[in-house]
């Protein structure tokens, strides 16, 4: 029985003389280096610390630390790989590197280039000669080349690494290495159709003009990539997706946009009813907007606003976009206003406006209006207002780089308006004192600027900065600005300030929910400001003021709705005030 054991027990005792499990890389240590770090080195074997040992993981690493050399022109370096054991389950490995001399460009080749393509293409190459051979820097220089290939009508260009021919100088101990590269430049693209898809209602010819591509233009992936953004502004579609190009059966190079239109007409009101109340009738309250956007799909918009303040006060707005005036990149704005303020005044202007189309993103426009004012008869013979007429003209300038005009990632607008208003006095006769200036000179400056940043992954940081200002020597309450509510001073009621000059900011920190759909948090700051005039016993006032909360913006088939709960400075939260309309996008 004893003979038997004899020989499985030397078998046993020969297995456990050898570790059961594979040991762990506890430490990688570097020598010798003298060009790189080891820091540098440790990012380079950073996948084998700490990891299991293997046979041939020494080979591993020798890859990976002369790959990574070779990116930085250090073809000719030599290490050597040793193992140190700790214990049966821990061992070290330490890497002797001699980093040796870099390798240098000598000459770079241009191979199948004409002499044309070769002048316009070596300049690209030659400040890389007689530089460290940095693999990196070649590929970047090959990607802009076929960048500008793609946008000068040659999508389908090849530039190869043909060959590389390394040498070395031993009389100078200097590494060099030739380089060939050629070019296949496959043939001209054009665009010689547009193939538009998807558009139900908008007319073709109102898209292809806001892509403005001719028929038979080079090819340019550049101008493709605009093309999203130039149909987004047109505020008919969903994002498009970016357009596609294929060569057909005739050999034309076709470009393929699919859109998907938006509902373009939208309706935003709340009505409600006052009780007849101290033997005065009930009245309706509220607010209406209609919106109609390209009408007949042919780009033109128009819409109508209708609010009743209170029960003598109501304001009435509208407005009418002419695209293209007689083909021309000239759009003509009109828009006409009244207000009835209480029992004091009924306002009216009407507005027009020519905007040039510079660019996509640059535009300038004149800008010629007409305003009434007549005082309301209510059998008083307080004074309230005069009735005066005016003619007004000026210059706007408007930049607007932003990827989406209902809910943008990136880019900034700025409008920048100025305004020269003649105005006349003409009554009430009874208000008409000797020393009244019969005709007054009116200069108004509008600013308004905003940026978009996107911070993190669908979080945006949004800023505004807006700004007002009436010059004259002498306001009436119908000139003033007026501050407060959803689109300038959240937190506060609608129209709650007014002065001659009003400056708020904007700051919103967005999380989008979907790609026009979007959380916020707020913080608006507002100032407000009018000069004395003493001949009118009005002494000078001005404030200071902040709000801030939450919202949503959620896009809807009526449109993009904003829905936002606001405090001012010092309100408990039962004292917040809810903002809620249509983002206004005429």
């Amino acid at each position: 029985m004893l003979l038997r054991l004899k020989y499985p027990l030397i078998f046993l005792l020969i297995a456990f003389s050898f570790p059961i499990f594979p040991q762990t890389i506890s430490k990688i240590e570097i020598e010798g280096n003298k060009i790189f770090t080891e820091s540098v080195y440790s990012e380079w074997y950073a996948s084998a610390q700490n990891k299991k040992y293997y046979a041939g993981i020494e080979d591993s690493l020798k890859s990976a630390i002369a790959f990574n050399l070779g990116t930085k022109g250090y073809y000719n370096a030599s290490f050597a790989v040793k193992k140190k054991e700790i214990d049966s389950t821990k061992i070290v490995l330490l890497i002797s590197v001699n980093e040796g001399t870099p390798t240098y460009i000598k000459k770079i080749h241009l191979l199948n280039f004409d002499s044309t393509d070769y002048n316009e293409t070596y300049p690209y190459f030659s400040f890389l000669e007689g530089e460290i051979f940095y693999s990196q820097e070649l590929e970047n220089t090959i990607v802009k080349l076929l960048t500008k290939y793609e946008n000068s009508g040659f999508p389908f260009a090849k530039i190869q690494l043909k060959s590389l021919y390394f040498s070395t100088d031993s009389a100078v101990n200097k590494h060099y290495v030739d380089v060939n590269i050629g070019l296949n430049k496959e043939i001209e693209s054009r665009f010689d159709k547009v193939e538009i898809r998807g558009n139900k209602n908008t007319k073709d010819y109102v898209i292809l003009r806001a892509i403005d591509i001719s028929k038979g233009e080079k090819y340019s992936q550049l101008r493709i990539k605009e093309i999203p953004e130039k149909l987004s502004k047109l505020k008919f579609f969903d994002p498009v997706a970016l357009p596609t190009y294929y060569i057909n059966s005739k050999k034309e190079g076709v470009l393929l946009i699919e859109v998907k239109e938006k509902e373009t007409n939208s309706f935003d009101g709340v009505i409600g009813y006052v009780p007849a109340s101290n033997n005065q009738d009930g009245y309706l309250t509220g607010i209406v907007n209609l919106g109609f956007k390209n009408l007949l799909g042919t780009g033109r918009s128009a819409s109508v606003r209708w609010q009743k303040i209170d029960r003598l006060s109501q304001e009435m707005e509208l407005k009418y976009l002419e695209p293209w005036l007689i083909n021309f990149p000239v759009n003509l704005n009109f828009d006409f206003y009244q207000k009835k303020q209480d029992s004091t005044y009924v306002q009216r202007k009407y507005d027009f406006s020519l905007e040039y189309l510079t660019t996509d993103e640059l535009s300038a426009s004149l800008i010629f209006g007409l305003e009434s004012v007549i005082p309301t008869d209510n059998g008083s013979s307080t004074f309230s207002v005069y009735n005066s007429s005016s003619i007004s003209s000026g210059l706007s300038l408007k930049i607007d780089t932003r990827n989406d005009p209902y809910a943008p990632q990136k880019g900034l607008l700025f409008l920048n308006t100025y305004t020269y208003s003649r105005k006349k006095i003409n009554g009430p006769a009874e208000f008409m004192t000797a020393d009244l200036v019969r005709n007054v000179i009116l200069q108004r400056i509008k600013i308004d600027f905003a940026y978009f940043l996107r911070i993190f992954d669908k979080q945006i940081l949004a800023l505004g900065i807006h700004g007002r200002e009436l010059q004259g020597k002498s306001f009436e309450v119908s000139d003033l600005y007026l501050l407060g509510g959803t689109n300038t001073l959240r937190g506060y009621s609608e129209n709650q300030f007014m002065g001659s000059r009003i400056l708020w900011s904007n700051l919103e920190y967005r999380f989008l929910l979907a790609e026009r759909s979007f959380a916020f948090l707020f913080f608006d700051t507002g100032y407000y400001f009018r000069k004395a005039e003493p001949d009118k016993s009005i002494l000078e006032y001005s404030g200071e003021k902040i709000g801030y909360g939450f919202g949503l913006n959620i896009e809807t088939s009526l449109g993009v709705m904003t829905v936002s709960f606001g405090l001012a400075k010092g309100d408990t939260f039962s004292q917040g005030k809810i903002h809620f309309g249509l983002v206004n996008d005429f």
